[in-house]
Formats: structure tokens, C-alpha cells, sequence
């Protein structure tokens, strides 16, 4: 008898099992964000433009399920559990190929020697642009990370925002550095090298922010790459208290293939207690072996407004201009609730 896997079965399950245990130990929570935005989105290069309501939108909504044990001698079991989901139709995942679990699904432990996790994890690299773009980490109004990570929009960095059969150490934090170092098993039988590496470093002092990421590409998501991709990404922030700037540099190079270079410039501009400006741009420089070379500036330009440290609502205008193809525009309104 062949069995029909149903997610919202199996959600259903797991918030009931995870409740109960959270009255018992108060260590396990559930938490999440539900977003969603209108507008109309056209890149460069598209023949017209889409009337859209979508889900996400600064934030792609999501909700998760975390635990924590105490062992003893300072070291305790944690987990993570978390699901993307799209709240114009109520789909589970980004997309259609997005697994159950899409945004993170490890397990390990932590204590004074640092964390130890093993299992599905969000890109370091991804996760510090929360605090190097005024965009956050949108995947539809941040120009660096829809430069660096969406493939419509070239993807200079290959492989996702959250990478597969990753074994994962995170150093103690001291005097505001930290660091990481996550390795991707590539389960290919017989080539045991075929697997990602990534090394990623941050320091903050509360208004400072730098990060830097190299990491070395040889498998995307669960595909082994014909040629490996080495990629090497910086930035710096700085709160000022009346604006804060940011900055980033990245490179990356395929072997015997194409090597981009990305610089980025943002900025944040609080006009009030609740409502701030937003503005980034970020420009690429795409080199292919026998190709043309090209580039592709991107720009945003928005306003968000908070209700509440929970809730606010945002207005983002968008310019994208490949340099085989003509200018477009984007404009939506969108609103996020976390819980």
C-alpha cells in the first residue's frame, strides 16, 4: 500500500508533540514569521511587467521549531527545525522543490567549547547580510543578496542561501569575534573531495559590524559541479545613531569559467522612532571566457514603519539595468508579523 506524505500532517503532529513538551520544560519553542507584498515586479531584461501578491517580501516567512537540553557540566542538546512557507497560497517552501524543513533541520550540542551542529544550515555569509544590508536578507528587495544568491538575477555565488549535509563547528564568542566553519558532505560514492567548505569570521562592538566569508563551492545544493567555484565576500556596517552605513566587496571565479565582482553601498535613515529610509545599490561586473563581458546595477529604495517590535509595513521602489537589456522597475507595499 504506497502512502501519501502530507506536510501539514506532519506540522500538525510536530506543534502538538513540541507544545506539550514546552509546558513540561519550557525549553522547546515555536516562533516564525508571516509576510506577505503587492505590487507590480519587472526585471531588466523582461518583456512586461507582473501584477504580484506574494508571500515574504523583506523577511520569506517562515516558522520553526527549536529545543534546548541541559546535560550537565555546562553542555546542553539543541535543535532547530524550520520551515519556509509561502503565504500568498499557503505552500510549504520557497518553491515546489523546496524540501519540508527548507530554512534549517540540524541537530548537535553546545557548551564552553562552542556549538557543534550537524544537518541542513543557513549560509553564514547569507545570515551576516541581516546586518550589511538595509534590506536585510530579502530575496526580493536587498540588490546584494539578489545579486549574490537569486539566480534571476545572475546568482555570483552558487548553491543556496541554506546548504545540505553540512557538519558545522561555531567558536565561543570573544570580545566580539566569532567564527565559523561549515562542511558540506557532497555523498558522492567514491569522491570523497567532492564536497563545500566555507570559513566565515564577524566582529561586533554594538554600532560596528564586519563579516567576511571564503568559502569553496564543488556541489550545488545536491548537484556535483562540473568545475568548482571559489567565492570570497566582505562588508562593514556602522550605526552613527542618526544613519547607518554599510559596505561590501565580494569576488568569486569558477574555474576556467566565469568570475564576477560585486560592490555594494547602503544606507538607513531613521526619521523617526518607528520609521526609517532605505537605500542600497549594488553594481556587478560578470566575465565569461568567449562571452561579452557584462554588468547589472540594482537599486532600492524604500520606507519601513513599525508598529510594534513585531509588526511593521514597508514601501520598496526597485531599479534593475543589465548591460545587454534595457532598464525596469519594481514598486510594492508589504507587511511582516513575527510571533
Amino acid at each position: 500500500m504506497k502512502i501519501k506524505f502530507n506536510p501539514r500532517v506532519v506540522f500538525s503532529i510536530l506543534a502538538s508533540a513540541l507544545t506539550m513538551t514546552a509546558h513540561a520544560q519550557s525549553q522547546v519553542e515555536i516562533y516564525g514569521l508571516v509576510g506577505a507584498y503587492a505590487g507590480s515586479m519587472k526585471r531588466s531584461g523582461d518583456t512586461a511587467a507582473v501584477p504580484q501578491l506574494n508571500g515574504g517580501g523583506l523577511t520569506t516567512s517562515y516558522l520553526g521549531f527549536r529545543g534546548k537540553e541541559d546535560l550537565g557540566g555546562n553542555v546542553s542538546a539543541i535543535f532547530s527545525l524550520e520551515s519556509f512557507f509561502r503565504t500568498d497560497t499557503g505552500e510549504q517552501g520557497r518553491s515546489a522543490t523546496d524540501p519540508l524543513f527548507s530554512r534549517n533541520a540540524w541537530v548537535g550540542m553546545e557548551g564552553d567549547f562552542g556549538r557543534v551542529t550537524m544537518g541542513r544550515q543557513t549560509n553564514p555569509a547569507y545570515s551576516a547580510m541581516s546586518q550589511l544590508s538595509p534590506f536585510g536578507t530579502s530575496v526580493v528587495f536587498s540588490p546584494l543578496v539578489l545579486q549574490t544568491f537569486v539566480a534571476t538575477y545572475g546568482s555570483n555565488v552558487l548553491g543556496d542561501t541554506v546548504w545540505n549535509n553540512v557538519l558545522q563547528y561555531s567558536a565561543p564568542k570573544l570580545s566580539g569575534f566569532s567564527g565559523t566553519v561549515q562542511y558540506g558532505f557532497g555523498e558522492v560514492a567514491g569522491s570523497n573531495g567532492v564536497a563545500n567548505l566555507g570559513l566565515h569570521g564577524s566582529y561586533t562592538d554594538g554600532k560596528f559590524f564586519a563579516a567576511v566569508s571564503a568559502q569553496r563551492l564543488r556541489v550545488n545544493v545536491l548537484t556535483p559541479l562540473a568545475a568548482q567555484q571559489k567565492a570570497v565576500l566582505a562588508g562593514v556596517s556602522y550605526d552613527f545613531g542618526l544613519l547607518k552605513l554599510s559596505g561590501n566587496l565580494s569576488h568569486t571565479d569558477i574555474d576556467k569559467g566565469r568570475s564576477t565582482r560585486t560592490v555594494d553601498a547602503g544606507i538607513s535613515l531613521p526619521i523617526s522612532a518607528v520609521g526609517s529610509i532605505l537605500a542600497e545599490t549594488a553594481q556587478s561586473h560578470i566575465a565569461t571566457p568567449g562571452v561579452a563581458d557584462l554588468s547589472r546595477t540594482t537599486s532600492s529604495f524604500g520606507y519601513d514603519h513599525k508598529f510594534s517590535k513585531r509588526t511593521d509595513v514597508y514601501i520598496v521602489y526597485s531599479l534593475d539595468k543589465r548591460s545587454n537589456a534595457a532598464s525596469a522597475g519594481s514598486q510594492a507595499i508589504g507587511l511582516r508579523h513575527a510571533f
